[in-house]
């Protein structure tokens, strides 16, 4: 299978900026890192993949404070961003990707309903956030929020370019 465009395009921005990243992952189940190593030679940006899935192994893996996750849950703006913090410092990377969310059918509530996702983006300058509200069946949300994953990373490599 040749990777789409979407992983060529970050895998050769990521070389040529010379940039590492490691990913944290909670609804995706690994699609996200799955995509990055789909491109040959992607040993030399991709430096790991957890998968983050309990509440317990994000504390334990990623350093998330429990408190954190009571107090706003595993699917958050905040719980992401310690989830991309500590996956960067962790793997010793430039970047920390991460993803958290509710891929359905079960799990969704009225404050926090199924195809909410939040993503977050650690680097040098900080620490990025982003919600999304996806529709569809748990592959379709997966799905999307892979692909707004790299497309984030995408980005962000385009502006270290650019800037």
């Amino acid at each position: 299978m040749r990777p789409a465009a979407l992983e060529q395009e970050v895998a050769e921005l990521l070389l040529n900026l010379g940039k590492t990243i490691a990913v944290a992952e909670s609804c995706t189940g690994g699609l996200i890192s799955h995509r990055l190593t789909n491109v040959s030679g992607s040993s030399a940006y991709f430096e790991m993949g957890l998968i983050t899935y309990s509440n317990r192994s994000k504390t334990a893996m990623l350093g998330v404070s429990a408190d954190l996750i009571r107090s706003d849950g595993a699917v958050s703006e905040a719980c992401v961003r310690a989830m991309a913090s500590g996956v960067r410092v962790l793997a010793g990377t430039d970047l920390g990707l991460a993803v958290s969310g509710i891929a359905g059918p079960t799990g969704g509530t009225v404050e926090k309903p199924v195809g909410t996702v939040h993503l977050a983006l650690a680097s040098p300058e900080g620490v990025q956030a982003w919600r999304f509200l996806f529709q569809g069946d748990r592959e379709s949300i997966k799905g999307r929020a892979s692909d707004e994953a790299l497309a984030r990373v995408r980005d962000y490599c385009r502006s270290q370019k650019n800037g």
